[in-house]
């Protein structure tokens, strides 16, 4: 698989579950001439997240499609993708979203996910948010950082695309190397939507390959 060139926006369905920082990021970096995607869809897996309420005041679509009302993960992800399809977006960017989604072999390698960690460390599932810093600070590391993915029906588990480290410090609190992780978060996801509207994302055998 190679990510196919666009020579028009890349589109976007981005899918929350929290405060929408990640989209926020995105349309920023839109705003300032940096990405070049439009965001036909925004998703959020529970009423009442923060990121709805960002979504609505830039103007976009965003729908409620919330897992507890769906009787297993297939349903769950089949309305999801339905959507997706009807929307005609190119890539799914999951942007702090929390539910397990299967992915159907239309999207396969269309869906991409960050992770405030460098994986395989501190990833899977019961590791996100703030409890994957927690677990950062608590364990000693020395660096941490963020790692962009290829999602797949797993958690944290597709092929890794690019990561971004970052120190940690004796003295850091979780909040610290939060902040420290999503400001290279804020790089380091922008940079792989490009790579992939340029084309130069080539998956094999499970493992990425970036073309010059």
């Amino acid at each position: 698989m190679t990510s196919p060139v666009l020579n028009r926006p890349l589109k976007l369905a981005v899918l929350i579950s929290g405060g929408g920082t990640t989209l926020t990021n995105f349309l920023e970096q839109k705003a300032a001439g940096q990405l070049d995607i439009e965001v036909p869809l925004v998703i959020a897996s529970r009423p009442g997240c923060g990121g709805i309420a960002k979504a609505e005041a830039a103007g976009l679509n965003c729908e409620v499609i919330a897992r507890r009302d769906f009787e297993n993960i297939e349903a769950f992800s089949h309305a999801i993708f339905e959507r997706c399809r009807a929307c005609e977006v190119d890539l799914v960017t999951l942007a702090g979203f929390l539910s397990l989604i299967h992915i159907p072999e239309d999207y396969l390698y269309r869906v991409m996910n960050i992770h405030p960690a460098l994986i395989p460390s501190f990833c899977g599932h019961g590791y996100y948010g703030h409890k994957v810093h927690e677990a950062v600070v608590s364990r000693g590391v020395k660096v941490s950082g963020c790692t962009v993915h290829f999602a797949d029906n797993e958690y944290d588990h597709g092929p890794i695309i690019a990561q971004s480290a970052v120190p940690v410090k004796g003295t850091d609190s979780p909040d610290d190397v939060a902040a420290r992780v999503f400001e290279a978060e804020c790089d380091l996801y922008p940079e792989v939507l490009r790579l992939y509207a340029a084309g130069k994302i080539k998956v094999v055998e499970r493992r990425t390959v970036i073309a010059d």
